[in-house]
């Protein structure tokens, strides 16, 4: 047991041999990796090995085609097998819907320039000869998928850490986590300590606790999850695809000569909290569940009829980590320096990887991972995600949603209501019907009277569309109400906020107080890390106002980004204040009738913010807009939340004000070509890309972070441009994701996208690139016919390099 290392990896599953493996590979030998059985012998052992490439979004696409490659040649490295063979994967559809997320998942596959095939049933039978396809009405061929063997798999990884210098340590639990000022300094063990810059958490079901070693917070559950080996099967051979049913809840894989046939049921069946697991736990399976299991067996026999003649070898129920939102783990804790967390897999653990394991090792040596994965990072939850009750009451569905229809806007069910508004009660009175955001319930659309405020899913229109066109109208006919407590607030203070500031935004935050600033947050590397406003309250007083999901991670951005020696402090007061948003033509009357402050254009210019008196209550108004109207954000102190939320729907009626939500929001700023951050500006889009470049402070010689970067893209010109579209057929529903064409060839993918109510067709954002890899100059964008594939089906639209609707701006800046 060495006294020190560099780096110490927790947990010797495929994630943390894969961390090990992927830090020396950067140069990082002084690795010591602790495992408290064997290797492999937590939740790795008992996976079914499928390694699926294609994913829901090109950032995960990336890091599961990554570990591919690395599958393929980790065996002439090491001279051990990874047991990896691509045998392709064929999926297959029962309904109208699933064939129309098939149309869609060959559509993402070619934005991926990934191989995938639209295939009918006969061709689906020739590649799965057992296979019963009578009910079926079509399926896609991946002929890139593969499957590993975990063991093998870990045991490669191990080696070739071993190779580089790194130490690998069986039969050592790790019991304590050592800190001093906020930082890691080292592990305790049974057999002693280990001092060390670094620790990496990769412990599988048992990351949680090790989390609550050193203070981190890593929500995860463990759910018993089952699958079956059979005996032989006539026409089953060693190169037979991966099948995957996901109508039928089910998946198919051959072993030797017998079928693995597990799945992902739609109430899945939690295991024991993350502080009640047992060890020691090697190599062990729980009980066997027939019960439980006959939903995916009954599904099975009919796919595959020579099952009622197969008899069954082994049952499989091994518990796996799941997490409250179906994507892993990664990333730095915000709760403690230098300390890494690389868990909760959600059963793709294996296909996750090779690439979430490079990633990491980046985000250790390099200090951020080369390519996006604000999907993944701890950092999108809060601590309050962290209470193993509400955790158990969510697995229960996580598990399901690997195979149910992924319907735009699905909203979880399960450990719900959360986070509630002050004025919750009073939106729900009114019809609301409440999606959910990093916990908080926000009205999505509201009903009309009389009408049930239900969801009900679809990938054209879906039935609540006509409402959110009321409330779209509404905002640019009359007045709109839109509750947005949800947002993110953090509040810097201190002689030196000005200074940490004009460092982290693009653009010039040193303005008078009472004036807000739109501003990027970027990386070294020049892509987006945050979208937010700043305005600055006082001379060294600033709020920070970014998304709902983002605070967490805007939090420790800017807490890590602050000098030692800095006079600043951050503190997140989100839930200190409610937002309404009051937007539309008749906002500044409707206010001005309750306000003895002179909310004029002359007096109060746009990006304008200072205390007003409402009525009895005194609140903070800042005009701004993300609907691209006149309108005001108001921030009122909670106590005050009620009594002006009710006082604004009293003096509204008379100007025909309207309740409104998220889906009208998410529709007017599309409209607008108002970005936002997540699904159009991620860590691998710079400003130059974006169209952000007003936003960045270049005229100056104020240095900010990132600014090399953005300089020397704008000096090469961009290789993808952010515009708008918008399809000239009122018809076809785009939600994003949809593949962009140009002149026939695959250009692009919209990234997001709504129903334009005012357009009267569907708008979106999407990034378009030139398969040459020249520059995109404008005369490229303006000189194509493009079209956008919806479905399966291809649509026409049109590009739009300003925004379409009132590209002027003439109805905020009035």
């Amino acid at each position: 047991m060495p006294d020190r290392a560099r780096v110490v990896v927790i947990g010797g599953g495929v994630i943390g041999t894969s961390v090990a493996y992927h830090l020396t590979e950067l140069g990082w030998s002084d690795v010591v990796l602790l495992e408290q059985g064997q290797l492999s012998c937590g939740t790795t052992w008992h996976a079914a090995g499928l390694v699926g490439q294609l994913r829901a979004s090109q950032s995960g696409t990336r890091l599961v085609q990554y570990s591919t490659r690395l599958y393929e040649r980790l065996e002439a490295e090491t001279g051990l097998a990874t047991g990896y063979k691509r045998c392709g994967g064929v999926t297959v559809a029962r309904t109208e819907d699933r064939m129309t997320q098939l149309r869609r998942t060959a559509a993402t596959a070619e934005a991926y320039d990934l191989d995938c095939e639209l295939i009918s049933p006969a061709r689906a039978k020739e590649l799965y000869p057992v296979l019963e396809t009578q009910d079926l009405l079509g399926a896609i061929w991946l002929p890139g998928d593969g499957t590993a063997n975990p063991t093998d798999l870990t045991n490669s990884l191990a080696k070739g850490a071993r190779m580089r210098g790194a130490r690998v340590i069986e039969r050592t639990r790790v019991t304590g986590i050592a800190t001093r000022d906020g930082a890691v300094t080292g592990v305790r063990t049974e057999q002693g300590e280990i001092e060390a810059e670094f620790v990496v958490n990769c412990a599988g079901q048992w990351a949680k606790a090790v989390g609550e070693l050193a203070g981190v917070n890593v929500p995860l559950h463990s759910a018993e999850h089952f699958y079956v080996v059979t005996d032989r099967i006539d026409g089953v051979r060693g190169d037979l695809p991966i099948l995957r049913d996901p109508d039928g809840y089910t998946y198919f894989k051959e072993e030797v000569g017998g079928l693995v046939v597990g799945g992902f049921e739609p109430e899945a069946k939690p295991w024991v909290a993350p502080d009640e697991l047992p060890h020691p736990f090697e190599f062990q399976l729980l009980a066997e569940d027939w019960d439980h299991f006959s939903v995916l067996m009954e599904s099975a026999l009919l796919r595959i009829p020579a099952l009622h003649e197969t008899g069954i070898k082994k049952f499989y129920n091994g518990p796996e980590s799941f997490t409250p939102d179906n994507q892993f783990i990664l990333g730095e804790a915000p709760e403690l320096r230098n300390f890494y967390v690389g868990a909760g897999f959600n059963s793709v653990g294996i296909a996750s990887a090779g690439g979430a394991g490079r990633a990491l090792a980046e985000w250790i040596v390099d200090g951020s991972p080369s390519g996006d994965v604000a999907g993944v990072d701890i950092r999108r939850f809060g601590p309050f995600n962290g209470n193993n009750q509400w955790l158990r009451a969510r697995v229960g569905e996580i598990l399901g949603l690997h195979y149910e229809v992924p319907w735009p806007n699905r909203e979880p069910v399960t450990a719900r209501p959360f986070r509630r508004s002050p004025v919750h009660h009073l939106l729900a009175d009114a019809g609301a019907l409440f999606g959910s955001k990093m916990g908080w319930e926000r009205a999505d659309v509201f009903a009309p009277a009389g009408t049930e405020p239900v969801r009900k899913y679809a990938w054209g229109k879906q039935n609540w569309q006509p409402w959110a066109d009321a409330e779209h109208r509404a905002a640019r006919e009359s007045v709109a109400l839109f509750d947005q407590t949800s947002f993110g607030k953090l509040l810097v203070k201190g002689r030196d906020a000005e200074a940490l500031l004009q460092w982290l935004c693009t653009a010039d935050v040193a303005v008078p107080p009472g004036r807000t600033v739109y501003t990027g947050v970027l990386g070294d590397r020049g892509g987006y890390e945050a979208d937010v406003t700043v305005t600055r309250l006082s001379r060294d007083e600033f709020l920070w106002v970014t998304s709902s999901g983002a605070v967490r991670r805007d939090l420790d951005l800017v807490v890590k980004q602050t000098a030692p020696d800095a006079h600043v402090a951050v503190v997140d007061v989100t839930s200190m204040y409610a937002v309404y948003g009051v937007m539309g033509p008749a906002s500044r009357d409707l206010l001005q009738g309750l306000s003895r402050s002179d909310l004029s254009h002359e007096a109060f210019p746009f990006a304008t913010s200072r205390e007003i008196d409402l009525g009895h209550f005194t609140v903070r108004a800042t005009r701004i807009t993300y609907v691209g109207e006149l309108g005001w954000e108001l921030y009122v102190p909670v106590e005050f939340a009620v009594g002006v939320y009710e006082l604004l729907k009293a003096a509204g009626e008379q100007h025909g004000l309207v309740d409104a939500g998220y889906y009208a929001i998410n529709s007017l700023r599309l409209e607008k070509g108002y970005r936002a951050i997540g699904s159009d500006l991620t860590a691998d889009y710079n400003p130059v890309e974006a169209g952000l470049l007003f936003a960045c402070k270049l005229r100056s010689d104020i240095p900010f972070r990132g600014r090399e970067a953005v300089e020397k893209a704008r000096s090469d010109g961009p290789r993808r441009r952010m515009v708008s579209f918008v399809l000239d057929e009122p018809e076809p529903m785009m939600w994003g994701g949809e593949l962009v064409l140009r002149d026939g060839a695959a250009v692009g993918q919209v990234t997001s996208a709504a129903w334009g109510a005012t357009l009267g067709a569907c708008a979106g954002l999407a990034y378009v690139r030139r398969r040459d890899g020249e520059p995109v100059t404008r005369g490229y964008l303006t000189s194509g016919t493009y079209e956008i594939d919806v479905g399966g089906r291809l649509h026409p639209a049109t590009v739009h390099l300003r925004a379409p609707y009132d590209p002027d701006f003439s109805k905020v800046g009035r």
